[in-house]
C-alpha cells in the first residue's frame, strides 16, 4: 500500500512552537519531527511508498526529507498551488495508487497495527475505513455515528446542539481508502475531508466503516496537546497501546457497578451513575488498562426493552462520562435469556449461549478485538455471577457492595473507586 500524508496546512494554532520559522510537521516532539514519527511508523508497518502533500513552507519539507531514502522509504510530493484543506490533495492521487491506500494527517502521533486495520477494511469491503476512538472531550468533537455493523451512517458535527445521548466515537483523521474513491473527485479544489467528502459518501450510501481501536493516535495541533503528547511519548505510552502487544483490561459490570442498581432496568431515564464512578474511570484511562463493560441484558430476550433502548442506556453512560473527561474503551452485552414464558419475549434470543455471564463469551469478544491478555486483567462487579465469570477466565475479581441484591456476599471493595485503587496499587 501507499500512504498519503497531509502536511500542507499553516499550523497557526502551533505558532507558539514553530514561531513561523518552519512548517508544523517539522516541529520536534520528544526529539523527533512530527513528520519523522509518521514516516518511520509507516515504514515499520511495511509502507515504504509515501506521498506527502505540502503547501506552507513546502520547500523546507522537500529539502529536508528529499526522496526519503535515508528513512528507508520512497517519498513523492504533491505541492499545493493553493490551500487544499484537509482533503483536497486526494485528487492528485489519481493514477498514483492501485487498490487500497492510507491517508493520514501530518499533525498526529500514532502507532497502529495497520495489518489488523487493513484486514478489517477488506472484510467490510469498504470504500473508506475511518479509525475512530473515544476521547476525553466528545462534547466538542465531531461524532461518528454507526449502525450495529459499524457502517458509518452519519457525522454529528461539533458545535451543534445535542439533545440526545451519544456514543463517544470520534474520527482520528486516519483512513484506509480504496482507489475507487477517487472517482468521486473530478477537479482540484479545497474541501474538508470529513465534513465535505466523507459526509457526501455517507449520503450516497457508500461503504464507509468505522474501525474503533484503543491504539494511540492524537493530534498535536495545539500547544497544549503538543506538550501533553510529548509527555506521553516520553512515558512510553504510545507503543504500549499497539495491538501487536498484549493489552490489559479492567472489565466492568454495569448495573450496580457503574450505575445505581434498580433491578432490571428497561428505561434510559433509570440510568444513574454511582458516586465515584467518574473518578474511577478517569484513573483507568490514565493507567494503561482498557475500561471494558460486560453486561447481561436479558431484558431484550424477555421483550422488555429493544436493542435500541439498551444502546441508548450505554450511550447515556458514555455521555455522562464524556462530559467529565472520562471514557470507556468499549462495551459488550448479552441479549439472551434461556428461560421461556415471558410476555412479548423474542424467541430467537431465548437460548443457552456462551456470552451470558458467568460464561466468558463477552470477554473473548473483547480479547479478540483488543488483543487482551485475560490473565493480566481484572473483573469488577457486584454479584457472584461476576466473580464466577472472572474465575472462569482465570482472572482476579473485586466485588463492590453497591448492589443491594448481594447483601449476603463478603465484599472486598466499597465501590468502583476503591476497587480501582486496589487494582492499580497491585502493579
Amino acid at each position: 500500500m501507499k500512504a498519503l500524508i497531509l502536511a500542507g496546512g499553516k499550523g497557526t494554532r502551533l505558532v507558539g512552537i514553530t514561531n513561523n520559522e518552519f512548517p508544523k510537521p517539522m516541529a520536534k516532539i520528544a526529539g523527533k519531527m512530527i513528520l519523522e514519527w509518521a514516516i518511520e511508523h509507516l515504514r515499520d508497518e511495511g509502507i515504504k511508498d509515501i506521498v506527502i502533500s505540502v503547501g506552507f513552507m513546502a520547500d523546507k519539507i522537500v529539502d529536508y526529507f528529499e526522496d526519503g531514502s535515508r528513512y528507508g522509504v520512497h517519498i513523492d510530493y504533491i505541492v499545493e498551488q493553493f490551500p487544499l484543506g484537509s482533503g483536497g490533495a486526494l485528487y492528485y492521487m489519481k493514477g498514483k495508487v492501485e487498490g487500497d491506500f492510507i491517508v493520514c494527517s501530518g499533525d498526529t502521533i500514532f502507532d497502529i497495527d495497520l495489518k489488523r486495520m487493513h484486514k478489517y477494511h477488506q472484510k467490510k469491503k469498504a470504500l473508506a475505513t475511518l479509525f475512530t476512538h473515544p476521547n476525553l472531550h466528545p462534547y466538542d468533537s465531531d461524532l461518528i455515528i454507526v449502525d450495529r455493523y459499524n457502517k458509518v451512517i452519519g457525522i454529528d458535527r461539533k458545535g451543534q446542539e445535542r439533545n440526545y445521548y451519544y456514543h463517544n466515537n470520534v474520527n482520528a483523521g486516519f483512513f484506509i481508502m480504496n482507489e475507487k474513491i477517487l472517482d468521486y473527485l473530478d477537479e482540484p479544489k479545497s474541501f474538508n475531508m470529513e465534513h465535505d467528502f466523507i459526509a457526501s459518501l455517507i449520503e450516497k450510501k457508500e461503504r464507509v466503516y468505522a474501525y474503533r481501536s484503543s491504539e494511540y493516535i492524537k493530534d498535536v495541533g495545539t500547544v497544549d496537546r503538543f506538550k501533553m503528547v510529548e509527555k506521553e511519548i516520553l512515558k512510553g505510552m504510545v507503543s504500549k497501546r499497539k495491538l501487536t502487544y498484549p493489552q490489559k483490561a479492567i472489565f466492568l459490570d454495569r448495573d450496580g457497578t457503574l450505575n445505581v442498581y434498580k433491578g432490571f432496568i428497561n428505561e434510559v431515564d433509570d440510568i444513574e451513575l454511582l458516586p465515584g464512578v467518574i473518578d474511577a474511570i478517569k484513573k483507568i484511562n490514565k493507567s494503561g488498562y482498557l475500561a471494558v463493560v460486560v453486561s447481561n441484558q436479558p431484558i431484550i430476550a424477555r421483550g422488555e426493552a429493544s436493542f435500541a433502548t439498551v444502546e441508548q442506556m450505554f450511550a447515556k453512560i458514555e455521555t455522562l462520562l464524556g462530559k467529565e473527561g472520562a471514557y470507556i474503551d468499549d462495551y459488550y452485552y448479552c441479549p439472551h435469556h434461556p428461560d421461556k414464558g415471558f410476555k412479548g419475549e423474542v424467541k430467537r434470543l431465548k437460548k443457552v449461549c456462551d456470552c451470558r455471564k458467568p460464561n466468558i463469551g463477552l470477554l473473548i469478544k473483547a480479547q479478540n478485538k483488543y488483543a487482551i491478555d485475560l490473565q493480566s486483567s481484572f473483573m469488577v462487579g457486584d454479584s457472584i455471577l461476576d466473580y464466577q465469570t472472572a474465575k472462569n477466565a482465570s482472572m482476579p475479581c473485586y466485588l463492590v457492595e453497591t448492589g443491594a441484591k448481594n447483601a449476603s456476599l463478603d465484599f472486598n471493595a466499597k465501590d468502583l473507586n476503591e476497587a480501582v485503587n486496589k487494582i492499580l496499587g497491585e502493579e
